[in-house]
């Protein structure tokens, strides 16, 4: 957003005042200052310099979900919509965030409805939060609503973080075992080779092979990394398109154990999902729709779709997940039981519950078992490295000996 330079003139005063500020336009500005009592006389569009630059912050889930807590609080107590996103836009340590608070607020300030408002930063608020919000207007309960979309925002983020702990930690050791590896390949093989070749003596099989490998990373260590880079970009690039996306997405979940755990955590938020919006009031087949274009999952983005297109043909929701092959059993027969009793949504959300208690417990134990493999793991690769350079060196001292 630009920065302006006032002037203007204090109404009750009658002092100069001159500052410079945020704003969405010169109008706007020049609106705001009107409400802070001051007469504005001039508005200039401060020029940026040529080669200033400042990292961008984007706005994180954790940030929505506490503005969407605060948002509630101040509205179930009472204060007008524009002075609450004025006092939460304020206060802000995150300036994007700041600054689409404030357009937020001058576009309600101007007419414009907050779901409407909301909906025109859609990096930031995805069409779930703002299909609700326009919800809770039209109910007039918006203050509730606002309460569920921090909760529901909170247990997405909960399970965003389980499953990222679940890969970063071995991840992490791998690559880590990966670059000692290499570097032994590449810095201390070599001086091994050496000493191997003054000796003139034929070398074990395990010695040739590391020897071998080593003569590989040395020779061609650029070339290893610039393929692994232009293959990490290539991957990146190719989930990005449409058919790419389902092809990984698809992959990922027929890995043993993390397709398991990817599995639970799009069924539960899949189910957290669309129970919020139920229970906000959203009519099931344009909550589906929603759900669908919130997934995190293309696989379970085109089911649910189907899923839709079969409850609009008279369906009830259990028969085409069932067909679907992609929920548990148990999902389905919560599923079916919340429509007999009409408690659908209740349902859904026990659903949420257990599949996220799940995979904080699978989460746990994964990491509890992973990490004495992974250790087992290095110390083998390194071990056998170790005993293949110090063979040699045994035959050696053994026909010096006279053995």
């Amino acid at each position: 957003m630009p920065v302006y330079i006032f002037r203007g003139r204090n109404l009750k005063t009658n002092e100069s005042i001159a500052g410079e500020r945020i704003s969405t336009s010169a109008p706007a500005l020049a609106a705001a200052l009107r409400r802070e009592q001051v007469a504005p006389i001039s508005i200039q569009e401060k020029k940026s310099a040529g080669l200033s630059w400042s990292p961008k912050r984007k706005v994180s889930q954790t940030e929505v979900a506490v503005f969407t807590r605060q948002f509630a609080v101040m509205l179930n107590a009472g204060l007008p919509l524009v002075q609450c996103l004025e006092a939460i836009g304020s206060q802000h340590p995150n300036a994007a965030f700041k600054n689409v608070l404030e357009q937020v607020r001058t576009d309600v300030e101007s007419g414009t409805t907050l779901s409407e408002a909301l909906s025109r930063h859609p990096k930031v608020f995805d069409s779930l939060f703002t299909n609700m919000i326009a919800a809770g207007e039209a109910g007039g309960m918006l203050d509730t609503i606002l309460q569920r979309l921090s909760s529901f925002i909170e247990k997405i983020v909960k399970l965003k973080r389980a499953v990222r702990s679940a890969m970063i930690y071995p991840t992490i050791i791998l690559f880590v075992a990966a670059v000692v590896v290499t570097v032994i390949l590449w810095k201390v093989i070599p001086v091994f080779r050496t000493l191997f070749e003054g000796f003139n003596v034929e070398l074990p099989l395990l010695t040739r092979m590391v020897v071998g490998a080593s003569t590989i990373v040395e020779t061609y260590i650029l070339f290893i990394i610039a393929f692994l880079g232009l293959a990490a970009f290539g991957v990146r690039t190719f989930y990005r398109t449409e058919h790419g996306k389902h092809t990984i997405d698809r992959y990922l979940l027929r890995i043993p154990v993390l397709g398991d755990v990817l599995r639970k955590v799009a069924v539960g938020r899949f189910t957290r999902t669309l129970a919020t919006l139920l229970t906000s009031g959203v009519p099931i087949l344009e909550g589906l729709d929603i759900t669908s274009r919130t997934a995190g999952n293309a696989v379970l983005e085109d089911v649910v779709r189907q899923l839709r297109r079969q409850i609009e043909e008279g369906k009830t929701l259990s028969e085409p997940m069932k067909q679907s092959g992609f929920f548990p059993p148990m999902v389905i027969q919560m599923v079916s039981v919340g429509e007999s009793t009409g408690e659908l949504d209740n349902m859904l959300v026990k659903v949420a519950d257990y599949f996220e208690e799940e995979v904080d417990t699978v989460v746990a134990n994964l990491l509890t078992i992973m990490e004495p493999i992974i250790m087992v793991v290095l110390g083998v690769i390194v071990g056998t490295i170790v005993i293949a350079m110090y063979m040699p060196l045994f035959k050696l001292i053994r026909v010096l000996s006279g053995g």
